[in-house]
This record gives structure tokens, sequence and C-alpha cells, in this order.
């Protein structure tokens, strides 16, 4: 049965035990595909890569929050009233 792979690279578990700094340097900065019995079985992110996928969806996060208030009534507030 195939198996859809999101990353531009793969290895092996085996692959990644032996050499596991190897195996994110090949991603050369994006994510890995870590195959177990030629199925993903997990993503290998380098650190810089995850940091800006949560920051992102940090940003989908808000901005979500920021449409569900839009259709609210704005209330003006003096800075002296705070």
């Amino acid at each position: 049965m195939p198996h859809l792979i999101l990353a531009e690279t793969s290895a092996s578990v085996s692959e990644l035990k032996k050499n596991p700094m190897g195996t994110v340097a090949a991603g050369e900065g994006m994510p890995v595909a870590i195959l177990n019995r030629n199925e993903p079985a997990f993503y290998c992110v380098p650190a810089k890569a995850y940091e800006a996928l949560m920051d992102r969806i940090e940003d989908l996060e808000l901005n979500a929050i920021a449409d569900a208030r839009k259709g609210q009534p704005i209330v003006k507030v003096k800075l002296d009233d705070l």
C-alpha cells in the first residue's frame, strides 16, 4: 500500500541510529521522513524549522481569535482610566 511522504529527504530508522546528526544534515534544514519498513514512522525536524512551524501555528491561532472578535463593538477607553 503506498504511503504519502511529506518530505523531500527520507532515511531509515537504521540510518538514523547510525548517524543521527548526518541524517538531520541530509535534509539541509528541512524535515527528513524516517521510514520503518518503507513506511513513514515520523519526521525528523531541525530545531529552526520546528521553531518556525510553532511561530506560524501561534500566528494562525492569534488570527483566529482576532477574526472571532472582529464583530464585537469597539469600546473607547482613555489611558488614564486604565
